[in-house]
């Protein structure tokens, strides 16, 4: 099931359970997923790794929103910004862990024929496409720092 599809069954379930807080998050994500969609120069079909970065991108927002709100003692919206972290973080893969990480990072130094931090754009170009939305990018970037360097 594509995931535009399964937020619209999430949506009317939610709006059939009078659940707010979720149908808010998901109301976020489809509209974000509809930008997307009919950005220009698209197919109308979005790839699974936009889908996945579109989501990591909503789930950072939301996190550095609840950061300021709390900075400013709200916690009252930082919570409902927390809230809707929890859910949307459901429609994302599960993260690989930091090992796997760096054994995927491994083969694609081995891959590439990587011997220094100067090849590090093409381990990340790797890494960015094939680990979207599995894993953060700045753990990533990171990783290959460590290797490389």
């Amino acid at each position: 099931m594509s995931l535009e599809l399964q937020i619209n069954n999430d949506i009317k379930a939610a709006m059939l359970a009078q659940d707010r807080e979720k149908l808010e998050a998901l109301r976020a994500v489809k509209a974000a997923l509809l930008l997307e969609k009919t950005k220009e120069g698209t197919t109308g079909e979005i790839p699974e790794s936009i889908e996945m970065s579109l989501l990591q991108r909503l789930v950072k927002q939301r996190k550095e929103s609840a950061l300021i709100y709390q900075g400013q003692n709200r916690q009252d919206l930082a919570d409902a910004e927390l809230a809707q972290v929890a859910i949307i973080e459901k429609y994302l893969p599960k993260p690989m862990s930091v090992d796997e990480i760096t054994q995927r990072v491994q083969f694609f130094i081995l891959q590439t024929g990587a011997t220094s931090i100067k090849d590090m754009g093409k381990i990340m170009a790797l890494a960015s496409v094939e680990l979207a939305g599995k894993a953060d990018n700045k753990t990533v970037s990171e990783i290959v720092k460590k290797l490389l360097g």
